[in-house]
C-alpha cells in the first residue's frame, strides 16, 4: 500500500472499510488494526456460549482463518465487525454440535431460574428441561438480537462502546435495541407456554 502508511493515521479514526481493503492488498498494518479492534468481541461471542477457554480460543483461530480466506470477496466492509461476530457465532455453534452440548443459561434478568443448589433431583431437571426450552426459544430470535444480548451478558460481556464499534451501530441505539430483543424474546416465550421474569432492560 503506498503513500501514507496507516501508522502514521490515527487509528480510531481509520474507516473500518479501509481497513478491510487495505488488509485484502497485504497491508500488514491495516491487518494488525482490525485484530486489534475486533479480537476482544469476537472472544467474547466463543465465550458467551460458554465454551472452554482452549474452545474458545479454537473458535477464535478459525473465525479470523475465515477472514483471512473471504478479506477480498465480503460485500459490505464497512459491517466485518458483524461478519465477524456471526462467524464466530456459527464457530461456537458448530463446536457445540460436535460436543453434543446443551448451551446452558446466561443471562440471570431473563433466564433467572433460581438456584438449583440443594435441590431434588426432580427439581433439577424441571430446570434443566425449562432452561432447553428457554434457548430454543432464544435461537428463534433474528441472529442479529441474538448477538447483541449474547453480547452484553455473562463474564464476557462487552461495553456499550465496544459493542457499537464491533456491530457498526450507534452506542445509543443499544440499549433501545436491547430492550427491544429482550420483549421479542418474552412474547415468543409467551406463546410457547413460558413465563420469563421481567428484568431491567
Amino acid at each position: 500500500m503506498g503513500g501514507e502508511s496507516l501508522q502514521s493515521r490515527v487509528p480510531d479514526v481509520w474507516p473500518v472499510a479501509e481497513l478491510v481493503t487495505a488488509a485484502a492488498n497485504g497491508d500488514v498494518d491495516a491487518w494488525n488494526e482490525l485484530v486489534e479492534r475486533f479480537a476482544g468481541m469476537v472472544w467474547a461471542v466463543a465465550r458467551s456460549h460458554r465454551l472452554s477457554a482452549a474452545d474458545a480460543a479454537d473458535v477464535s483461530q478459525t473465525t479470523w482463518l475465515r477472514l483471512v480466506e473471504h478479506l477480498g470477496r465480503i460485500e459490505q466492509p464497512d459491517r466485518v465487525g458483524a461478519w465477524l461476530a456471526t462467524t464466530a457465532r456459527n464457530e461456537s455453534l458448530r463446536v457445540l454440535r460436535m460436543a453434543k452440548r446443551t448451551i446452558p443459561s446466561s443471562d440471570e434478568a431473563v433466564f433467572s431460574v433460581g438456584s438449583v443448589d440443594d435441590v431434588s433431583a426432580d427439581t433439577r431437571l424441571l430446570t434443566d428441561e425449562r432452561d432447553g426450552q428457554v434457548w430454543a426459544v432464544f435461537n428463534r430470535l433474528p441472529v442479529r438480537c441474538q448477538l447483541i444480548l449474547r453480547l452484553l451478558i455473562g463474564e464476557e460481556a462487552l461495553s456499550y462502546r465496544d459493542l457499537a464499534q464491533a456491530l457498526e451501530m450507534p452506542i445509543g441505539s443499544i440499549g433501545p435495541t436491547r430492550a427491544r430483543c429482550l420483549e421479542h424474546l418474552r412474547r415468543l416465550a409467551t406463546s410457547s407456554g413460558i413465563f420469563l421474569e421481567e428484568g431491567p432492560s
